[in-house]
């Protein structure tokens, strides 16, 4: 790969979108990006729902090497971010959303509720974190050790 990898993040909040509310995962998700050498592509706060699936659509088009969304994956009724993510992937990682959920639901129980998704499109990482800041805490912290690793194999690259 050439040049700086990229990274997307999309957060899928209806009260964010509609600015009831000002947004706190996507800050904490690009900086840590920013910290690990990602060179920020697109930023999109999207209303749940149908709008998740169509700013994953985009960003894919321009193939970033990451694409990292928070948000919409619990039990409320407009909770969709998975159902609008798993049509996009190509391959399933699970055991990166069990550690995901098993980090969480050593301070808060209720993490073991998040429903997302982590997978593979092409030469694209994305995975589905909780909406909450301690949620894009425990989900960044599992990704720490094996984030370059992900990228490195979707790039061809085959270091063990």
């Amino acid at each position: 790969m050439s040049g700086q990898r990229t990274a997307a993040v999309i957060i899928a909040s209806t009260r964010a979108a509609a600015g009831i509310y000002q947004d706190e995962c996507g800050p904490l998700i690009q900086d840590w990006l920013a910290d690990h050498g990602f060179a920020p592509h697109q930023t999109l706060v999207v209303p749940d729902g149908d709008p998740v699936g169509q700013a994953i659509g985009s960003v894919l088009s321009d193939s970033p090497s990451v694409v990292i969304t928070s948000g919409g994956t619990g039990l409320s009724p407009d909770d969709a971010t998975p159902e609008q993510t798993e049509p996009y992937l190509e391959r399933q990682l699970p055991g990166i959303m069990e550690a995901v959920r098993r980090r969480g639901a050593e301070k808060v129980p209720t993490a073991a509720l998040s429903r997302g998704f982590a997978g593979t499109v092409g030469r694209t990482f994305v995975i589905n974190l909780p909406g909450s800041p301690g949620g894009v805490r425990d989900g960044l912290a599992v990704l720490e050790p094996m984030l370059g690793h992900i990228c490195s194999q979707l790039e061809g690259k085959n270091e063990h």
